[in-house]
């Protein structure tokens, strides 16, 4: 259902309406009480009863609140600004917030890409933007939102790993939270538009491995960070072992075969990698 607006006058306006039945209704019983006239007393009733009615019609809007409006089951319109009015009577009315409204997820366990369980929650920033459709399109909008949050957050888990390891995935959860919200920002505005609600912003605040694979993917990362390590010890090092190769041959400082190179590499290869500290050892003879 889509919002229109609401027909309304100034509250002000309706003030002097109540006025003037105020004084009509006055003058009716006093016109009664003096002359006991039943035309006098019929026009009382009716603007006794025209007042009463007359009062149902006021209506203050809070800034920032918007109020849907029903008669006898029919929708008549929305009210977006703030004030005080004079609108239908008898009407029925639903407040709606446009207020920005945030709340955090609950903290849910789900599968990742590769199908490792992991715990996500995540931050989701939003507002109505359509007051007739949070009130008739869905029972409740903000429950409405939460039970939607949650299932789009599994959603975009489950499409993406936790962590890129091996460099197979484009995108993964822990290194890029930023596409990750985006993308879960697109998916969640989808879901919203039917209860007339838009997403501001939707973020991860917490990624974690559940409990039971914690340690073993703790130990995994530590394992790759170790080998990412031995990886620049053992190209520094390689690089040093040609320098140096490459020195001594273009300064002609010791003449070397393939076998003295050979022994030479190995003997500097470990001297450079080796992660406990090396003992020297003089050679007064040949290197042989």
């Amino acid at each position: 259902m889509k919002e229109k607006e609401m027909f309304k006058w100034n509250g002000f306006v309706g003030l002097l309406i109540v006025l003037v039945l105020i004084v009509g209704l006055v003058l009716s019983a006093r016109s009664f009480v003096l002359s006991v006239s039943p035309v006098a007393f019929v026009l009382g009733v009716v603007l006794l009863l025209a007042l009463l009615v007359t009062l149902t019609g006021f209506t203050i809007i809070q800034p920032n609140q918007s109020k849907v409006f029903t008669l006898f089951g029919n929708y008549l319109g929305v009210i977006k600004k703030e004030g005080f009015w004079f609108t239908v009577p008898f009407t029925s009315r639903n407040n709606v917030s446009l207020r920005v409204i945030n709340f955090n997820s609950d903290r849910l366990k789900v599968n990742d890409l590769e199908g490792n369980p992991i715990e996500i929650a995540a931050v989701v920033v939003y507002k109505v933007f359509d007051s007739a459709k949070a009130v008739f399109d869905v029972e409740d909008y903000k429950e409405f939102v939460h039970t939607q949050s949650e299932t789009g957050l599994r959603h975009i888990a489950s499409q993406y790993p936790y962590d890129n390891f091996n460099n197979d995935y484009e995108i993964s959860l822990r290194q890029h939270s930023d596409e990750v919200g985006d993308e879960l920002t697109k998916d969640l505005q989808s879901r919203f538009q039917v209860a007339g609600v838009e997403i501001i912003e939707a973020r991860i605040m917490h990624l974690a491995y559940s409990s039971e694979i914690a340690h073993s993917m703790l130990q995994r990362q530590q394992a790759k960070a170790v080998l990412a390590a031995r990886k620049v010890i053992v190209d520094g090092a390689v690089s040093m072992v040609k320098s140096a190769i490459e020195q001594l041959s273009n300064e002609q400082i010791v003449e070397l075969d393939e076998e003295k190179k050979a022994q030479m590499v190995n003997n500097l290869m470990v001297a450079l990698v080796s992660e406990k500290g090396n003992q020297p050892i003089i050679n007064t003879g040949t290197i042989y």
